[in-house]
């Protein structure tokens, strides 16, 4: 683990301007009336979806503007649909809460906004048991500041021993809280042996996703492949982008296709995506270094226009982002 990371190895720093508004069922509240009861079936069975979703900081210094918002509230809608969780709002109408949300917190600075809906409680008639009818829904959206998730300086990952949940047991492109713990087992596994994430793979040896994001390798030959959809892993919506992203602003060409663990040692580099960790280089595995041990050179001109475009300086991806009107 890099000595410059958090001591739990991923983590930011606790926001400096706490959240003064949350939406919950229907309304903008205080955060700190929010309260679940124990009977919730969402804590018994893990039968919430999420979504994590970022504002960006604007080149003005001063505004925001939301990151591939739609994108996220679609999967949102498909990832509730798969526990028969209605909504109760069209994607419009979500992302119009998401910026009323924000400019009433007025952070100022990069934002995380967290949907999540859940099972609540059985509805009259409906026979006590583990199911997904007859059980009402609950839709909240908290937000808080945050900035860098992971230590820039790059990530030591470990492989796991615990194999991806397949997508014939739980679905893997809808985010099911309840799946995660199969995330959460892995990441404590890796902490303990002294790395910052997990690299889950599927029974069959070949890569997945690490704990919250997806994985791109860059092969001895030059060849960059990240896993195909179809591999047991979340098509994570910063996935999508770096797809677009590598041939069209730095002419390299990405292959889906299914990687094996053992290509990991002969990679020049490797590197993670996803809304929270953005594009995190991976420098080592299992403690063994990747390439030279640094951050390699497609990771780098891939970190930097990244930022570029989520800040508003790329006029072709003004499209990947929603600006929030003030107040």
């Amino acid at each position: 683990m890099n000595s410059s990371a958090t001591a739990s190895g991923y983590g930011s720093a606790p926001p400096r301007t706490p959240a003064r508004i949350a939406f919950h069922s229907g309304e903008f509240v205080d955060p700190a009336t929010i309260r679940l009861t124990t009977g919730t079936q969402a804590l018994h069975y893990g039968t919430g979806v999420f979504e994590g979703i970022r504002a960006y900081l604007q080149d003005d210094g001063e505004s925001l503007a939301v990151f591939r918002l739609f994108d996220h509230l679609e999967r949102l809608r498909r990832s509730a649909a798969a526990l028969r969780i209605e909504l109760g709002y069209e994607p419009e109408e979500l992302g119009e809460i998401v910026l009323e949300l924000l400019a009433r917190n007025a952070f100022g600075q990069d934002t995380y906004i967290r949907p999540l809906a859940y099972k609540l409680a059985l509805e009259p008639g409906t026979a006590f048991g583990v199911r997904l009818r007859g059980v009402s829904a609950e839709f909240s959206i908290t937000a808080l500041p945050m900035g860098a998730y992971v230590d820039q300086g790059g990530l030591d990952c470990k492989v796991s021993t615990f194999v991806r949940v397949p997508s014939s047991a739980i679905p893997s492109d809808a985010k099911i809280t309840g799946t995660y713990v199969n995330n959460a087992l892995a990441v404590e596994e890796a902490q303990a042996a002294g790395c910052d994430d997990a690299i889950l793979l599927d029974s069959t040896g070949h890569l997945t996703e690490a704990s919250t994001s997806n994985i791109f390798v860059v092969g001895a030959g030059g060849e960059v492949a990240t896993p195909p959809a179809t591999s047991d892993l979340l098509p994570g919506i910063t996935r999508a982008a770096v797809l677009d992203l590598l041939p069209a602003e730095l002419g390299v060409r990405v292959v889906e296709r299914p990687v094996h663990v053992t290509e990991l040692s002969d990679a020049r580099e490797v590197f993670l995506t996803g809304t929270g960790v953005e594009i995190a280089p991976v420098t080592s595995v299992d403690h063994r270094p990747i390439g030279t041990g640094g951050i390699g050179a497609i990771a780098t001109q891939l970190r930097a226009i990244y930022q570029e475009v989520v800040r508003g300086r790329c006029a072709a991806y003004e499209p990947w982002l929603t600006p929030v009107r003030p107040r």
